[in-house]
């Protein structure tokens, strides 16, 4: 297994709750365990058990294959996102973009109320804030 996702699971069996640095880097890594959008759900799940409402991903932290709308990862990940009305923020440089999908996405995604890319931290605390 992952050893900050086991260390992040004992230290919820053991206590019943994360601390919340470990919630905060499990929160980090959560796209980068997921193979399938069960896995994004059951970890989003786990999140708002935990009280976060709101979660900020680095894009440098999300697998390429998320990029890649062939695969329908994003979609179904995101969609899972809005269903269960879980804010995401994922932060990076998107104003480059050479695919015109994932640039469509991406801003029929920043129109939503739920999904944003956003091009630094502090404007994605700010977007989920509002």
């Amino acid at each position: 297994g992952d050893t900050l996702w086991d260390a992040a699971q004992n230290s919820l069996l053991i206590h019943g709750e994360l601390h919340n640095n470990v919630r905060m880097t499990w929160g980090k890594a959560f796209l980068n365990w997921t193979r399938h959008p069960q896995d994004a759900l059951d970890l989003m799940a786990n999140s708002q058990y935990q009280g976060a409402q709101k979660i900020i991903v680095q894009e440098h932290h999300i697998a390429p294959d998320f990029f890649d709308l062939k695969t329908g990862m994003a979609g179904e990940i995101l969609q899972k996102f809005s269903n269960y009305q879980m804010n995401l923020a994922i932060v990076g440089d998107f104003e480059n973009v050479t695919s015109n999908a994932l640039n469509a996405f991406i801003i029929e995604c920043n129109r939503g109320n739920h999904v944003f890319f956003m091009p630094s931290k502090e404007e994605a605390i700010e977007k989920l804030t509002q």
